[in-house]
C-alpha cells in the first residue's frame, strides 16, 4: 500500500468543540501509528463566518492538544484557482454542466416524478453548474466503521457543484483538495456520511476528465457521534464544549488525548490509564465503534486526576506556575497533589495559604466559638515551643494536643485550619502548617484568636 495520508479540515467558524478535538486525534493517530502524512486544511470557504482569529483559535487549540502536522495549513480559499481548473475540465469533458434550474424546477421535477427520483437538469444558459450522475448504478461508500452505504443514482440529484458566477461549494472543493493532496483515508464525523457520495461522484468524474486519473480514492471512516451523559447530543449543557474551555478548566493535554482516545476507540482490553506513545501503537480504525459515544466530564476529571498524581512535584509545579501566572508553588504544589483533579482545583484550595486567609463566616462560627478557640489556643502553645517545624513534628505537636484534651481530631485540627486559611478546605493540616512556616503560622493564629 502506497504511503497512508490523511486529513484533518476543520471550518474555522468558530473555537475548535470536542468532538472536532477528537477527529483531529484519531487522524493524528492514524498517521502516526502508520508512519503517514497528517495534512492541516482549513476550509475557510464561509467568508463571513471563517475569520483568522477563528483560525487561530484552531491552530492554537491543536498545539495545546500537542498535535502536530506534516503539512500546511492550507487554506481552501487559497485554492480557488486551481478549482476553476478542475470545474472547466468537468465542463468540457461533459461530467458537468450549466442549468438555469430553480428550486421550484426541481420541486415540480420531483412531483411529476416522484420525490424518490432525482433530479435531471437540461444542458443550457448561464446557471449554476451542476454534476452529471450516471443514471444506472449506484455509488458504494466503502467505510471502515459504518461497513459500506449504497446510494442508487436513480434517486440522486445532479448536486449544484459551482454557482452561476462561479465560486465552487463545499464538496466540489473538498473532494478537489482531497484529489489533489493524494488523501488515502478520510476520518471525520458521521454527520458529515450524507456528503460523501456526493464527493465520491466528483471524484470519479474528475478522474475521468483526466484529473489525476491514477489517484486514489479515499477509504472513508466517518466516526459515530459524541453525545452527553444523558445520551443527548454534546452541547454545551454538558460542561466544556470547546478545547480552550478544557484547558481553561485546568486539564492537562495528555489526559485530554487518553480521554478523548476512548470516545468511540477501544484498545482491545478494559485499559482506560494509556499514554500517548501506547495510543499510537495500538490505534487502528477497525477498533472504532459505530455506536455513539458519551463523553463525562466527571470521568475526565477523574483521569485528569490520575495523570496529575503521576507527575512529579517538579513538574506539577511548573503546570501551575503557567496556569496560575505565579512563581514559587513547589512546596504548595507538593502538599495540593492528592486532593486536586484539575490545575483550576489547585488555588480553591490552596490560594489561601499563598495569599492570607479568606472571610467564611460560617467557618468562623463553626470552628472558632468558645471550644474551638480552647483547642486553638492550647494549639498555639504546642507549635510555639516545639523545635522542629516539619511535617512530622507538626503531626507530633497537634497529636499531643488531641490527647490532652480528649478531643476528636477535627476538634483541634478544624479550629486551627479556619485560622490559618478561614475556611474549611485547605492541604492536609500538618502539610500547610509547614509550609506556613512557625511565625507566619502564629501570627495567623493570633489574629483569628485576637479578633474573637
Amino acid at each position: 500500500m502506497d504511503q497512508l495520508r490523511v486529513r484533518f479540515a476543520p471550518s474555522p467558524t468558530g473555537a475548535l468543540h470536542i468532538g472536532g478535538a477528537r477527529t483531529a486525534l484519531f487522524n493524528w493517530l492514524l498517521a502516526r501509528h502508520s508512519g503517514g502524512t497528517l495534512v492541516l486544511r482549513i476550509e475557510d470557504t464561509d467568508r463571513e463566518r471563517s475569520t483568522p482569529e477563528n483560525i487561530e483559535q484552531i491552530l492554537d487549540a491543536l498545539r495545546w492538544l500537542e498535535l502536530d502536522w506534516d503539512e500546511g495549513p492550507i487554506l481552501q480559499t487559497a485554492r480557488s484557482e486551481r478549482h476553476q481548473q478542475a470545474l472547466l475540465a468537468l465542463l468540457r469533458s461533459g461530467h458537468a454542466y450549466r442549468s438555469n434550474a430553480t428550486a421550484e424546477d426541481v420541486k415540480a421535477f420531483k412531483q411529476r416524478h416522484g420525490a424518490e427520483r432525482g433530479f435531471r437538469g437540461a444542458d443550457e444558459g448561464d446557471g449554476a453548474v451542476r454534476l452529471r450522475v450516471p443514471d444506472e448504478g449506484a455509488t458504494v461508500v466503502h467505510d471502515v466503521i459504518r461497513g459500506d452505504t449504497r446510494f442508487e443514482h436513480v434517486h440522486l440529484d445532479d448536486p449544484v457543484i459551482a454557482r452561476a458566477d462561479g465560486s465552487v461549494l463545499y464538496n466540489f472543493a473538498v473532494a478537489i483538495d482531497d484529489l489533489d493532496a493524494g488523501i488515502t483515508h478520510v476520518v471525520r464525523g458521521e454527520d458529515h456520511l450524507s456528503n460523501t457520495p456526493k464527493q465520491l461522484l466528483v471524484l470519479e468524474a474528475a478522474r475521468a476528465a483526466g484529473l489525476h486519473r491514477d489517484s486514489p480514492i479515499p477509504v472513508y471512516a466517518h466516526l459515530p457521534l459524541l453525545h452527553g451523559p444523558d445520551g443527548k447530543k454534546l452541547s454545551k449543557r454538558h460542561g466544556a464544549a470547546s478545547v480552550q474551555e478544557l484547558r481553561d478548566a485546568g486539564y492537562l493535554p495528555e489526559a485530554v488525548r487518553n480521554y478523548l482516545a476512548l470516545l468511540g476507540w477501544g484498545a482491545g482490553d478494559d485499559e482506560t490509564v494509556l499514554s500517548t506513545q501506547e495510543l499510537i501503537e495500538r490505534f487502528t480504525l477497525e477498533r472504532v465503534s459505530r455506536n455513539p459515544a458519551r463523553f463525562d466530564e466527571v470521568k475526565l476529571r477523574w483521569l485528569n486526576g490520575l495523570y496529575i498524581r503521576k507527575l512529579s512535584p517538579q513538574e506539577l509545579a511548573q503546570r501551575l506556575e503557567a496556569f496560575t501566572e505565579r512563581a514559587g508553588l513547589l512546596q504548595a504544589a507538593r502538599i495540593s497533589q492528592e486532593k486536586i483533579q484539575t490545575l483550576a482545583d489547585f488555588l480553591p484550595l490552596a490560594g489561601s495559604l499563598l495569599d492570607g486567609p479568606v472571610e467564611d463566616a460560617k467557618a468562623r462560627a463553626r470552628w472558632l466559638d468558645e471550644d474551638g478557640r480552647a483547642a486553638l489556643a492550647e494549639t498555639r502553645e504546642e507549635l510555639a515551643r516545639m523545635p522542629g517545624f516539619d511535617e512530622a513534628a507538626v503531626e507530633q505537636a497537634l497529636a499531643g494536643v488531641i490527647a490532652r484534651r480528649a478531643a476528636k481530631p477535627r476538634e483541634v485540627y478544624q479550629p486551627l485550619r479556619v485560622a490559618l486559611t478561614g475556611t474549611t478546605v485547605s492541604p492536609g493540616i500538618f502539610e500547610s502548617v509547614a509550609l506556613l512556616g512557625r511565625e507566619e503560622t502564629l501570627r495567623r493564629i493570633d489574629r483569628a484568636l485576637g479578633g474573637g
